[in-house]
């Protein structure tokens, strides 16, 4: 009897040395392989997104985290506001806001930039669509009218209510640079001024113009960082989808990919944008797992977007998230404005945007993010891998050369 308690004694304590022994491999050899890295980790380098765990099996959760783990640098304004000119004269100018949110922001930065140097006031501007006939809708139909008028406090005097007369009298119209100089100003818009007292601007762009620069004024910077906020409804719209879409990312801790894939036309248009096919076959090579959420900014669902839903099932358009009331507002025949909007601002909140092609759209959404410390961009490439990562952060972040950068310090 005593010979076979010794013998079950033995065999315990060899059972609990080999349980210990499986304890201690685990730990130290296989728990490190498994451990999901903290955002601002110090094994992920953000500029060159390479893992530091040299000799071990990269599993696919780790490679995942990686691509949502951001520099986090926390910028704040620099520029500063002088003392607004005294009114030398009761003169205004007017201007309507064009093209959609991504052209907003200059067509401010224009105005403020000539009535200061006019001793103008400004009134605020209404907003218009691309096409002749669209509708012209008020400012704060989009935008919220005090945010802006308390924005431009110190650089030019806004009236919220010109004149009758003036606002709906016959206005000479001026077309202006974006960005003309001060001389320009001086003597192509001064002396019709002088003469009319009350004029209307309206913005252009030129290909020299169009191309990014690193610098900015404070005007640029005011204009495209404080002075236009949304109003409170569309706030809420946009915050609403925005939570949907985090409701629906539980496996990817609430974050989602906002992809601007334009409707269709792309590839008419375009040799170096990408299609939905192409974009999906980009996030899986540089790995996203299947079940990222993915918000596009197209209005509903065409049959040209499958590619994209076979491979990431949670892909999403506003019909499918926007609440059953607001889409009768927001949505539909005429409302293409509030369209650009609100697919701008979600593009502005993802947790990663990723454009289908080079575009304003994409250098406004991308200031929008650097000023927010969202600089998760990628531009899409063919035969992509998680290897070279690195390659395809957005240059106007990885090189800093967006004009944010100016603003921002």
């Amino acid at each position: 009897m005593a010979a076979d308690l010794r013998q079950v004694m033995a065999a315990f304590l060899t059972f609990s040395m080999f349980i210990m022994l499986g304890n201690m491999i685990k730990k130290d050899h296989i728990d490190p392989l498994l451990e999901l890295p903290e955002a601002g980790s110090p094994n992920i380098s953000y500029n060159s997104l390479k893992i530091s765990k040299p000799g071990r099996l990269l599993k696919d959760v780790e490679r995942n985290e990686v691509l949502w783990t951001g520099s986090n640098e926390t910028l704040k304004p620099c520029w500063e506001i002088l003392e607004e000119k005294q009114q030398s004269n009761n003169g205004y100018i007017f201007f309507s806001l064009t093209h959609g949110p991504e052209y907003h922001a200059s067509q401010v930065a224009n105005a403020v930039a000539v009535a200061r140097q006019l001793g103008a006031k400004i009134a605020i501007p209404d907003i218009r669509g691309t096409k002749v006939g669209d509708k012209i809708r008020q400012f704060e139909e989009i935008y919220d009218v005090d945010n802006f008028v308390a924005s431009l406090h110190g650089l030019v005097q806004v009236d919220k209510n010109p004149p009758a007369e003036i606002s709906k009298g016959r206005l000479t119209t001026l077309r202006v640079p974006y960005r003309p100089p001060m001389d320009y100003i001086s003597s192509m818009i001064e002396p019709v001024f002088r003469i009319k007292r009350n004029v209307k601007l309206i913005t252009y762009y030129t290909n020299s113009n169009r191309k990014e620069d690193e610098s900015s004024n404070v005007y640029e910077c005011v204009a495209t960082f404080e002075s236009l906020k949304l109003n409170s409804e569309l706030q809420r719209v946009v915050d609403s989808m925005e939570a949907t879409l985090r409701s629906m990312s539980e496996k990817t801790h609430g974050r989602f990919v906002a992809v601007d894939l334009k409707e269709g036309k792309l590839k008419k248009r375009c040799r170096s944008c990408y299609d939905a096919e192409e974009i999906a076959e980009f996030l899986k090579n540089v790995g996203f797992l299947n079940d990222t959420s993915l918000y596009l900014t197209h209005a509903r669902w065409s049959t040209d977007l499958d590619g994209l839903r076979n491979q990431f099932p949670n892909t999403f358009t506003k019909d499918a998230i926007m609440g059953v009331d607001h889409k009768a507002k927001y949505m539909g025949s005429g409302n293409e404005e509030y369209e650009k909007i609100i697919d701008f601002y979600t593009c502005v909140k993802g947790d990663v945007f990723i454009p289908a092609m080079g575009s304003r759209f994409y250098s406004g959404v991308v200031g929008q993010r650097i000023a927010e410390g969202k600089t998760r961009v990628f531009l899409p490439a063919k035969n992509a891998s998680i290897e070279a990562t690195s390659d395809y952060v957005a240059p106007l972040i990885a090189n800093k050369t967006h004009f944010a950068y100016s603003c921002f310090c």
